[in-house]
């Protein structure tokens, strides 16, 4: 019989949206069971070559430096006051007096390929994110990000639903079992 996977880094990869609670509560949960810990984690896209060139026309590339600084601070920021306010609302301990949530981090780059690296770079067991997709002719498609993470991360992927229509249904399957 072949042994079960132990998760002792889980990689919790969030856009920051308003549906990311079933996605933390589903990593939490797992933390709690193999007794792991969160690297929670948002990636910050780059401004893009127009973007970066219409500021760089107006202000030196000093200042545009410093507010990209401001801008991963800020979000840093927000990050942690959300998981504060979480663990406050679902009556879970988080922070210094629990390691569930061990380490909070913001980067910059494209989400997928920096939620690999970062990953990569922390030893994680397991990357969990939601599964944001849009509807495609009355067909739900999984978002780019998660998409590309199952096809290409060497980590083991969980995708948890998160669009509104995702969990009533996963209810609805559990209130018939």
């Amino acid at each position: 019989m072949s042994e079960m996977p132990q998760f002792k880094t889980i990689l919790y990869a969030t856009d920051l949206g308003d549906r990311m609670r079933p996605v933390l509560r589903h990593a939490i949960s797992l933390a709690q069971h193999y007794q792991a810990q969160i690297i929670m984690l948002h990636v910050v896209e780059p401004l893009g070559s127009t973007g970066e060139a219409v500021l760089s026309a107006y202000l030196p590339n000093q200042d545009v430096e410093d507010m990209e600084h401001a801008g991963l601070k800020k979000v840093l920021l927000q990050m942690q006051q959300r998981l504060e306010t979480f663990c406050k609302e679902e009556d879970i301990l988080c922070g210094d007096d629990s390691p569930v949530v061990s380490d909070v981090l913001v980067t910059m780059g494209h989400p997928a390929e920096e939620i690999i690296h970062q990953a990569i770079k922390h030893q994680a067991d397991l990357v969990v994110l939601g599964s944001f997709g849009k509807h495609l002719l009355g067909r739900r498609v999984l978002g780019s990000t998660a998409s590309y993470l199952v096809q290409s991360s060497p980590v083991p992927v969980m995708i948890v639903p998160n669009t509104k229509e995702q969990i009533n249904e996963s209810r609805l399957g559990a209130d018939k079992k």
